[in-house]
C-alpha cells in the first residue's frame, strides 16, 4: 500500500538521494514535501525527526533519519531488490565500509572544504579524515577497485557514496578526476537515478 512508505523530504537537499534509493527499491511510497522555513521546523515534523531537517522516513510504525541510515535500512528492508550483498557474503564489508566513509569522512572534509576550513597539520588526528588529500586517496581506492565499491555489483552503497561523490564534484569541492568522472556517469545513467532526478527537478519552485 502507497501509505507504508512515507518519505519527507524538499527537493533541494541530501532527499536527493533518497529519492534515489526509493525508485532503485522500486515499492510505492507517498511524498511529504516540507519547506526549510515553516514546515520542516513544526513540531508536528519534530515528532518525526527532532532535528527538523530532512530526509526521513516512515515505514509502518519505523522511524528513520539520515540519508545513509535510510538507505542500508531499504535495502535490508527490501532484500528482494538486491541492493545489499546477504549477511554472510564477503561483500558486505566494503559496503558497509563505503557507505559509511561517505557519510563520515567525506561529508565532514566537504563540509569544511566548502566552509573554508583547513584543520592545522597538528591538529589532524581530531578529525575523522585527517586530510582532505587523504579523503581523495581513498575515494581513488573505492573506484578503482570495480564498477562499484563492492566490486561487480551495485548496491545501495553506491547510490550514498556516488551521491556524495557526483554532488561534491558538481560544486567543485572534489576535482573531477578521470576515475571519478567514469564511476559517476556508470551510475548516474541508471534508470532509477534519471527517474529520481525527473522527481525531484520537477518538485524544484521557480520564481515565477
Amino acid at each position: 500500500m502507497t501509505d507504508d512508505l512515507v518519505f519527507y523530504t524538499n527537493p533541494m537537499s541530501r532527499g536527493r538521494i533518497v529519492r534515489w534509493m526509493l525508485e532503485e527499491v522500486g515499492r510505492p511510497y507517498r511524498t511529504e514535501l516540507l519547506d526549510y522555513a515553516t514546515s520542516m521546523k513544526a513540531p508536528e515534523y519534530r515528532a518525526v525527526n527532532p532535528m527538523g531537517k530532512v530526509p526521513a522516513l516512515r515505514h509502518g510504525d519505523t522511524v528513520v533519519t539520515e540519508a545513509a541510515a535510510i538507505c542500508a535500512y531499504l535495502a535490508d528492508a527490501f532484500p528482494e531488490a538486491e541492493l545489499a550483498p546477504p549477511p554472510g557474503d564477503r561483500r558486505r564489508g566494503p559496503y558497509y565500509r563505503w557507505m559509511f566513509f561517505a557519510a563520515g569522512p567525506v561529508e565532514a572534509a566537504v563540509t569544511n572544504k566548502a566552509l573554508g576550513v583547513e584543520v592545522p597539520e597538528d591538529r589532524r588526528r581530531m578529525t575523522g579524515y585527517g586530510c582532505f588529500e587523504d579523503v581523495l586517496s581513498a575515494l581513488e581506492v573505492a573506484v578503482a577497485a570495480g564498477p562499484y565499491v563492492t566490486g561487480d555489483r551495485f548496491t545501495a552503497a553506491d547510490v550514498y557514496f556516488g551521491s556524495s561523490l557526483g554532488w561534491a564534484m558538481q560544486f567543485g569541492l572534489i576535482e573531477r578526476r578521470p576515475t571519478f568522472m567514469r564511476y559517476w556517469e556508470r551510475i548516474a545513467g541508471r534508470p532509477a537515478a534519471v527517474r529520481a532526478r525527473e522527481i525531484d527537478d520537477a518538485l524544484v519552485p521557480h520564481p515565477s
